[in-house]
């Protein structure tokens, strides 16, 4: 018996291009959809299964939307970027450059880029400016790179670190004494921890009389993420002064968590405390900047500072260090007057012998 023929495939029909494939068309939510293969009945069956939900339809460049081409591009770098950045990337692409985002690629131009990026630049920084910028580039690089974009940035503006004085960090960490903010505050002005550091320690990051940073917890999309330290030189040792490691075994163990503290409630929690002392707000990253400061004025190497606060260069730490010496500029200034007046006095009372 000769083998069966199979029955021909209509709703859609496959319909045969000049270059050898088959073509299906559906319409979807009023939009033509077309879905091309080798194999006519893959084609027919790929029709079915987007026209009943069941697949999802990949667009082309020439049919994407800038906005569709940044979720993609978002969801291309899911698994391989950290959290914190695609979680940032969303919020870019909910509120920033909205103008742009219903245009069709192919009918995108740099015209249009300019004008957004002038009007986002009046009310927001230029680092934000430049961020959603490199995002959009980034989508367009791997979407439609025939469009380079040469749009002009404003300009940068120069970020003036801030840096608690001792005083200050006495004063908080005297009115923090035997609270939840007492641990997170040592360990950032004492210890160098990043705050995503001091969220992802867990009890078994104490190694006896060391404290083992080797891994964090960062807000993602969903909410909080355990993940692993910054860089690869994030994940160290620290030996721990006796005074922090009584304040962790005084910190109930009510979970996995030494510090069972989100980020927001941290800040929330030291700016209530700055309030309370008059002091001035601060991010919680510049209490870190302290531990750096302190190292430097006391004449720790850069090398063993950069290994203890885990930085994966110098870079932070000359900028501290800039900002260290100004506090001390007129210090140094007396010094040198002083100097150079005991000269003059010699000078003086010689002349007049």
């Amino acid at each position: 018996m000769g083998r069966k023929k199979a029955a021909p495939l209509t709703n859609p029909t496959p319909v045969m291009l000049p270059s050898g494939s088959w073509r299906c068309q559906v319409m979807v939510k009023g939009e033509r959809i077309s879905v091309v293969d080798e194999d006519p009945e893959v084609a027919h069956a790929k029709a079915l299964a987007i026209k009943a939900g069941l697949l999802e339809h990949q667009k082309s460049p020439d049919s994407m939307t800038v906005g569709e081409a940044i979720d993609r591009y978002i969801e291309s770098k899911d698994s391989v970027l950290s959290p914190a950045t695609i979680r940032g990337y969303k919020k870019i692409r909910s509120n920033d450059l909205q103008e742009l985002m219903g245009i069709r690629l192919p009918q995108l131009r740099q015209e249009h880029v300019q004008r957004a990026v002038n009007r986002m630049a009046r009310d927001k920084s230029p680092k934000s400016v430049r961020n959603a910028h490199g995002l959009l580039s980034a989508a367009l690089g791997l979407y439609y790179p025939d469009l380079v974009l040469r749009t002009t940035m404003p300009q940068k503006t120069r970020h003036e670190i801030e840096i608690p004085d001792m005083e200050e960090i006495a004063a908080l960490l005297q009115a923090s004494a035997g609270t939840k903010m007492e641990l997170p505050l040592l360990l950032a002005v004492w210890l160098g921890l990043r705050e995503s550091e001091i969220r992802g320690l867990t009890w078994d990051c104490v190694e006896g009389d060391y404290l083992h940073v080797k891994q964090a917890v960062v807000d993602g999309p969903d909410g909080p993420v355990r993940k692993g330290t910054k860089t690869y030189s994030g994940d160290r040792l620290i030996r721990l002064p006796e005074h922090i490691k009584q304040v962790i075994e005084q910190q109930p163990r009510t979970g996995e968590y030494i510090v069972p503290l989100s980020g927001h409630a941290m800040y929330n929690r030291l700016s209530r405390l700055s309030d309370k002392l008059g002091l001035p707000h601060r991010r919680f990253h510049d209490l870190r900047h302290t531990a750096a400061s302190v190292a430097m004025s006391l004449g720790v190497p850069n090398t063993y500072t950069q290994k203890r606060m885990g930085h994966a260069t110098d870079h932070m730490l000359k900028t501290v260090y800039l900002h260290t010496m100004k506090s001390k500029e007129d210090e140094y200034a007396d010094k040198i007057d002083d100097a150079y007046s005991t000269l003059l006095h010699t000078v003086l009372h010689t002349d007049q012998k």
